[in-house]
């Protein structure tokens, strides 16, 4: 994908009832859906729906951005990129208190500004569905502005830090001047 990505880390393998809880929410947020597999969503999400005014810069059918999401771990699909992305990753683990058994990844197909901000919002109406908590890459500097907001239970160091967060967190980061995700 084009864009950023958002990884939800999940304590507990998603339940039926949870999954479809999970396709409701893609599936009611969507204008075009199409479901590759079992939790495995290729979706354009209108940004109105996600509570956003689209610019004026894009065209009426440009809103409608364009996003692969997809339940990946055991039981789940994906098992070898999700064995991949959670490889030596102790560091978020402690912060986490569990070691994850299934992600969701939520992956924008362009990197406009409007998709940053359509991926956290997203992720976060994911978050509220399926629980979880959100592992953001970040970008150099921006530590020192997500550590004092809300909903942030952690922040790596290392090469790559990273913040973990809960749906809350994302939707008042968003609300930052300067907000980006790392793409």
């Amino acid at each position: 994908m084009a864009g950023p990505t958002l990884v939800i880390e999940l304590a507990e393998p998603v339940s039926p009832v949870a999954l479809s809880g999970f396709r409701s929410l893609i599936r009611g947020l969507a204008t075009h859906f199409e479901q590759l597999r079992q939790g495995y969503f290729d979706v354009n999400v209108p940004v109105e729906r996600l509570g956003i005014e689209a610019p004026a810069t894009l065209d009426p059918h440009e809103a409608d951005r364009p996003f692969l999401v997809h339940l990946l771990g055991p039981g789940a699909g994906d098992e070898g990129i999700f064995e991949a992305e959670h490889a030596d990753e102790s560091e978020v683990e402690a912060v986490l208190g569990f070691k994850p058994t299934q992600a969701v990844n939520v992956s924008a197909g362009c990197n406009r500004g409007i998709d940053h901000v359509a991926t956290a919002l997203l992720t976060a109406a994911i978050v509220d569905v399926l629980g979880g908590v959100v592992k953001v890459e970040l970008l150099e500097g921006q530590a020192t502005v997500v550590d004092e907001l809300p909903g942030v239970l952690g922040v790596t160091d290392g090469d790559y830090p990273m913040v973990l967060g809960t749906a809350g967190f994302l939707r008042a980061w968003v609300g930052q001047p300067g907000f980006r995700l790392l793409k």
